[in-house]
């Protein structure tokens, strides 16, 4: 039996983070204070392909800061991109600890499908 979930993705495990950079081939993620276009923001800054600024994940509130100046420092895309990889590596670990058995498949519009074998 198979059944279609949607996600709402809330950024709040930092392992989660680093498996998605790593699966994006992202430079390290790295905490602390990261200084944006006019602000600065405090979390996990992830380096996005052609992004002027870094994207920060904030674990504690779940907000993601960043400055994209409406798309002329860093397009959208990447950042679905990295968000739709945490999705998966959220998932994939929270099955795993579950002792369940984890496979994805990417699909040709883009989507990831993402199998877990329910064990028991």
């Amino acid at each position: 039996m198979s059944h279609i979930v949607q996600i709402q993705t809330e950024i709040r495990d930092p392992v989660a983070i680093r498996a998605a950079c790593d699966r994006l081939a992202l430079p390290e993620p790295v905490f602390g204070e990261t200084k944006l276009f006019s602000s600065s923001a405090v979390g996990w800054a992830v380096r996005l392909p052609a992004w002027r600024y870094p994207v920060v994940c904030d674990v504690t509130t779940a907000k993601i800061a960043f400055d994209s100046f409406g798309g002329r420092w860093g397009e959208q895309k990447e950042l679905d991109k990295f968000l739709q990889r945490y999705s998966v590596e959220k998932a994939r670990i929270e099955a795993s600890r579950q002792g369940h058995t984890v496979s994805e498949e990417q699909l040709a519009n883009g989507s990831i499908r993402v199998r877990i074998a329910v064990a028991g």
